[in-house]
């Protein structure tokens, strides 16, 4: 039987910190809230939602000062195996503030620190040894400067001599490069970034079926989910092309939501759920994590609420969340 574990790959981590104020004015001193701080970056995000939602994960990531050592502090906490890959940089930081009178956030995140070749390589290692004991892989978020773009088409050929699924969800030119070096099993593109691999703008529910069907037919990908925000999500696969909706929630922050359901859908994989099924519980936990504030991720309870609600059962799930 296949080990459940599920491997995350995060070569851009960052510290997140949030927090609140009346009103974002410029040129003067804004007094904030007490300020929150959360471990973030893509895969980071994925496994701290496979944890809480009871699956077995690790995390490969870069690490770097005493930033780096506050993230693998806090990860330990929340139940996430680690194997860090000691970097030359510190580990960057993020910021998020909210407006409360208005409810917009504010995201400033800066571009993380170059590495170099032996420290891409080592990552590639990691992984390589990581997977020994894994049965699903997901690689996500941005590759900081100094990486090749086929950096996660590599992490793919790794997944596939392993008969491991491996799940991508990035953009720019490592999507595009990923696609190219070799076939994976789940792509979760927006419409922008459906758009960039289709080489056009995504103008009709025509445009976006053609381009990812081309993702399926042309490049060998198993399964393609097209993130529609609010809308829900698009589902195709071979003989298959379904839109799936998201419930309606009350909103307080969008930070998460798509690593939520990412982590979501892994879970479900790893468990042997079929594809529909499992993105249908991502669904439920991007939506319960847009009911949270700042950077926190979804809750297991919310999540658990929201999916019996899309399953057809519970019927008083929803409005108990609104409450």
């Amino acid at each position: 039987m296949r080990r459940k574990r599920i491997l995350t790959l995060t070569m851009n981590p960052s510290l997140d910190f949030s927090t609140s104020v009346d009103h974002v004015i410029p040129g003067l001193k804004l007094r904030c809230e007490s300020m929150r701080s959360d471990p973030g970056g893509g895969g980071i995000n994925v496994s701290r939602v496979i944890a809480r939602l009871g699956g077995e994960t690790v995390a490969v990531y870069t690490s770097g000062d005493e930033e780096g050592l506050e993230l693998s502090r806090t990860l330990e906490r929340e139940g996430v195996g680690l194997l860090p890959v000691n970097i030359g940089a510190h580990t960057r930081r993020s910021f998020a503030v909210r407006e409360r009178k208005s409810g917009n956030q504010f995201r400033f995140v800066p571009p993380g620190h170059d590495l170099g070749p032996d420290e891409w390589s080592h990552c590639l290692e990691v992984v390589e040894r990581g997977l020994d004991e894994a049965g699903l892989a997901v690689a996500s978020g941005s590759l900081p400067g100094g990486v090749p773009e086929d950096f996660y088409g590599r992490v793919a050929a790794l997944c596939r001599d392993r008969d491991i699924p491996f799940i991508l969800d990035t953009s720019g030119p490592a999507l595009r490069a990923a696609i190219q070096k070799t076939e994976m099993y789940l792509l979760k593109p927006n419409m922008a970034e459906l758009g960039f691999l289709h080489g056009a703008q995504i103008q009709t529910d025509e445009d976006m079926e053609t381009a990812a069907r081309e993702l399926i037919w042309r490049h060998k990908v198993k399964v393609v989910v097209v993130s529609l925000g609010a809308g829900g999500v698009v589902l195709c696969t071979g003989d298959r092309l379904e839109r799936m909706r998201t419930p309606t929630v009350p909103q307080r922050s969008r930070v998460g939501a798509g690593d939520s359901m990412v982590g979501a859908i892994a879970v479900k994989l790893a468990l042997g759920s079929p594809i529909h099924k499992a993105v249908s519980y991502g669904l439920a936990a991007g939506a319960a994590a847009v009911m949270t504030p700042g950077t926190e991720l979804c809750r297991r309870e919310d999540v658990d609420k929201l999916y019996a609600r899309l399953a057809g059962e519970g019927e008083n799930a929803l409005e108990e969340l609104e409450r």
